[in-house]
């Protein structure tokens, strides 16, 4: 089997495993650039990552966690690893913010733990002991592992706890929505082949698991970077979906008049704003992606086709817009008797 390589002095890679926590930011306004940075600050030795184009990003530096301890396996074998796994977080216009914590697992590793400075100089990679059965523990990764195997998922959900208590946040979001998980886990393909997505699955508790293939000398950072990207677009879909969901469309009439030249705006209307003023700019598939990876989100296009749903959730909020407000502009323009 080919391998994954990352830059540096760590070992060949044959696995990369990570999870995404994606979530509203529970706060009434976007945050701005500052206010970001102040935010996403995880280490005083180096700065958060600030970008305004083609939107406004921001990410913080990579924290290390040490672990010793099992890796999942679906077929039972025990295998101890040591290491380090990467967790870092992003806020994409000031309003939607992510935790992903990652790692990567060579083929093999040495029999015995060394001491900490090895594993401290090799950043996101966990070695195991001995041969690594990769396929068992990938499939292990996303069936969740069982108490006292390493889970990656831990540690990005308590970095996103660790934020959310932050004084920054006032803990008023402008609509109700859910968090959401995805696993992933990513193996070199084969013969040379392009990256691809083997596997992409809805599972529940707000939980999706993606199986990748990726090109030799594929860093597992730009693996989670993708990663990241479907969790946020997913995440998009799915809370507009409920939102539209949990609104009787065409069942309100325009509201009566409340008080002199003042109208009380209709349920749905008050539902759809939040919608239109804190969501519907945040769809850009690809913005942050790294170019060799980029192609898979031609596949996600195709089937389950994202920015077609999207599309189409769109223009159905902003169609039912338009029909809430031709009733008030009617009666504006109606001559008086």
């Amino acid at each position: 089997m080919r391998a994954l390589e990352d830059a540096g002095s760590a070992p060949h890679a044959v696995l990369a495993c990570g999870e995404v926590r994606t979530c509203l930011l529970p706060a009434r306004q976007a945050l701005d650039v500052r206010a970001a940075a102040q935010l996403l600050g995880l280490r005083a030795d180096e700065r958060v990552l600030l970008s305004e184009r083609p939107n406004l990003y921001a990410r913080s530096p990579d924290t290390l966690t040490g672990v010793d301890c099992p890796l999942p396996s679906a077929n039972g074998a025990h295998v101890r690893a040591v290491g380090t796994v990467a967790a870092r977080a992003a806020l994409t216009e000031g309003r939607v913010l992510q935790t992903s914590a990652y790692f990567r697992l060579p083929a093999a590793g040495p029999d015995r733990r060394r001491p900490w400075g090895h594993y401290l100089v090799r950043p996101g990679t966990v070695e195991p002991f001995g041969k690594l059965p990769h396929e068992a523990v990938a499939q292990g990764v996303l069936d969740g592992g069982r108490h006292g195997e390493l889970d990656v998922g831990l540690i990005a959900g308590g970095l996103l706890t660790r934020l959310l208590r932050h004084p920054l946040l006032d803990q008023r979001p402008p609509l109700r929505s859910r968090p959401t998980r995805l696993r992933w886990v990513a193996l070199p393909a084969e013969g040379g082949e392009g990256p691809s997505i083997e596997r992409f699955t809805l599972a529940e508790d707000e939980l999706r698991t993606v199986r990748l293939r990726v090109p030799e000398g594929t860093p597992a950072a730009d693996a989670a970077g993708l990663c990241d990207d479907l969790a946020l677009h997913d995440w998009l879909l799915t809370t507009v979906v409920r939102l539209l969901d949990g609104i009787r469309l065409g069942s309100e009439p325009p509201s009566a008049r409340v008080g002199p030249g003042t109208q009380d705006p209709p349920a749905v209307v008050r539902a759809l704003r939040p919608a239109v003023d804190h969501l519907l700019h945040l769809w850009m598939p690809r913005a942050r992606v790294a170019k060799e990876l980029a192609p898979l989100w031609e596949a996600l296009e195709e089937r389950p086709g994202f920015t077609r749903q999207w599309q189409a959730l769109v223009q159905r909020i902003r169609d039912q817009l338009t029909l809430h407000a031709i009733p008030t502009l009617y009666r504006e323009v109606e001559p008086a008797p």
